[in-house]
């Protein structure tokens, strides 16, 4: 199986910054997008931003230019660098990835358990 660990979360007053991470373990044959979604109270899972194997990113329109998305593949890791957060960042914070385990020839995808990030003063 695949595991998806998130770390990072908490709060945060207006204005500040939050480094989440998300590592992956497991059966890993190879580890192809990873990206973070987020769900605030009443509202639906939304994209934040995701990154390729290959170091593509997107980013949803509310988080350009405050959120930057990276990974670390020697250690199958994703981090998500938050600043300039706003109270409407508040949200659980998912970690995803599409992965293809060791024997299988097809991609799934997996999430993380998700980790809290509330911005309030």
């Amino acid at each position: 199986q695949v595991q998806l660990v998130e770390s990072g979360g908490g709060l945060v007053q207006p204005g500040g910054s939050l480094r989440l991470s998300c590592a992956a373990s497991g059966s890993i044959a190879s580890l192809m997008s990873m990206g973070w979604y987020r769900q605030a109270p009443g509202k639906q899972r939304e994209l934040v931003a995701f990154i390729t194997s290959d170091g593509s990113t997107n980013y949803a329109d509310s988080v350009k230019d405050r959120f930057t998305i990276s990974r670390d593949n020697a250690k199958n890791t994703v981090f998500l660098q938050m600043n300039s957060l706003q109270r409407e960042d508040t949200a659980a914070y998912y970690c995803h990835a599409v992965v293809q385990r060791v024997g299988v020839l097809y991609a799934s995808p997996y999430w993380g358990q998700g980790t809290q990030v509330t911005v309030s003063s």
